[in-house]
């Protein structure tokens, strides 16, 4: 069972799906939900508040979250089903900013200067005594956090900005490294840690790495990666397996990390398949939906894959005024296909009527494919996303590049 929405719950369901299992969806959003509808029973968490009643009836073997916030539900405590997630402390390294800081400090992890501010009086003071630019995030990680990661590149960027920013939960100040970025993936089930691919994110809006960062990235590009070609499974999550064998952790650990001075350091971790590499992984694997209950379970890692297809890219078709609030709400517009894609296409906030696709949402869809080399797989996704037709959309032009 999927906790989830929008393309991740149509790409997850369907995956695992056409791999023999059985699937089905709790759909934490009231939009983005025509994509998960087609493959599998589903159940809108607006219409059942808590899914404890679904699961003890329809007993999953597992569930697979979309987002970290699953465990400050208030049912989260009845939750026995395992779950492809970590718990308890281990879930810190991605939601407590401040927690991965000092564990990256006591297993000799590089990390950039941070500092917390509890109100902008503070947060002023540091830029004064530390005048460097900064990246401005929420000192607790969630997909509500009042600041989504605003990166500085000046300190009078940062200065103009913490004088903007909500400070309801404070801030978290991080030395901003520079452009160069990269994230090694890994299975990690109870301090058995299985390197799998590494990861290139376009986070910002538009071509040429403009616009600001946006809710989730444009574009993606993975190579499966099983023997950390790139060193930095050894470096950065290696050093952690005592914490993770003690914290019981088991689920997915990955670690978006920046080049300085030629040295890369951690910027931050993430504890969640993803949402836009999650079809990636579980593609590449011949056996996903056995891997992912195994190492929900906390069992050995037996993953077998499928060699040749050892690239993938992935590309959003944005809508109409993504990602800025627009003043006006816009309106349903069609969704149209010139021709059949041959790629996979994931529906994210789009909705079926009488009268075809229409938008009801700002991400219209992803664009994925797999292949040989990397070249191949940019190719396929460029080729196939024009033919996916909506007014106002657009998607950048140099993933891959």
């Amino acid at each position: 069972m999927l906790f989830g929405n929008g393309a991740f719950a149509h790409s997850t369901m369907q995956i695992l799906r056409d791999n023999g299992a059985e699937v089905s969806g709790y759909l934490t959003r009231a939009n983005g939900n025509f994509g998960a509808s087609l493959v599998g029973k589903t159940w809108m968490q607006r219409d059942h508040p808590s899914p404890i009643p679904i699961i003890r009836k329809w007993k999953p073997d597992v569930i697979i979250p979309m987002s970290i916030d699953w465990h400050n539900e208030p049912w989260a405590t009845e939750l026995k089903t395992p779950i492809f997630s970590p718990v308890g402390e281990a879930i810190k390294i991605e939601r407590n900013r401040d927690f991965a800081r000092a564990l990256c400090e006591k297993f000799n992890i590089a990390y950039p200067q941070t500092y917390l501010a509890k109100n902008k009086l503070e947060a002023l003071e540091i830029l004064k005594n530390d005048p460097r630019p900064y990246v401005i995030k929420n000192p607790i990680c969630s997909p509500k956090s009042p600041i989504q990661a605003i990166v500085c590149k000046s300190v009078e960027d940062t200065y103009e900005w913490l004088n903007r920013v909500d400070f309801s939960e404070g801030v978290f100040l991080q030395e901003y490294l520079g452009a160069e970025e990269i994230a090694p993936f890994a299975f990690v089930s109870n301090g058995n840690i299985q390197s799998i691919m590494t990861h290139w994110e376009y986070k910002r809006a538009f071509t040429g790495d403009m616009g600001p960062i946006a809710g989730a990235p444009l574009g993606s590009l993975v190579e499966q990666d099983l023997n950390d070609k790139y060193g930095l499974m050894r470096e950065f999550i290696l050093p952690l397996q005592p914490w993770l064998e003690k914290t019981h952790f088991c689920g997915i650990l990955s670690v978006s990390a920046v080049k300085k001075n030629k040295r890369w350091h951690v910027i931050e971790y993430n504890v969640r398949i993803g949402v836009t590499i999650n079809p990636f992984i579980l593609q590449m694997l011949k056996n996903p939906a056995e891997v992912i209950i195994a190492v929900a379970s906390g069992r050995k890692i037996k993953p077998s894959w499928d060699y040749p297809q050892k690239w993938g890219c992935s590309l959003t078709l944005a809508g109409y005024g993504y990602p800025y609030p627009l003043s006006v709400k816009p309106p349903k517009l069609p969704v149209s296909l010139t021709a059949t894609l041959d790629c996979d296409l994931w529906w994210n906030e789009v909705d079926k009527t009488d009268n075809g696709l229409y938008t009801c949402g700002h991400r219209i869809a992803e664009v994925a494919s797999l292949a040989k080399n990397k070249q191949e797989a940019v190719s396929i996704v460029y080729k196939n996303i024009e033919k996916v037709q909506c007014l106002g959309s657009y998607y950048r032009l140099d993933i891959g590049g």
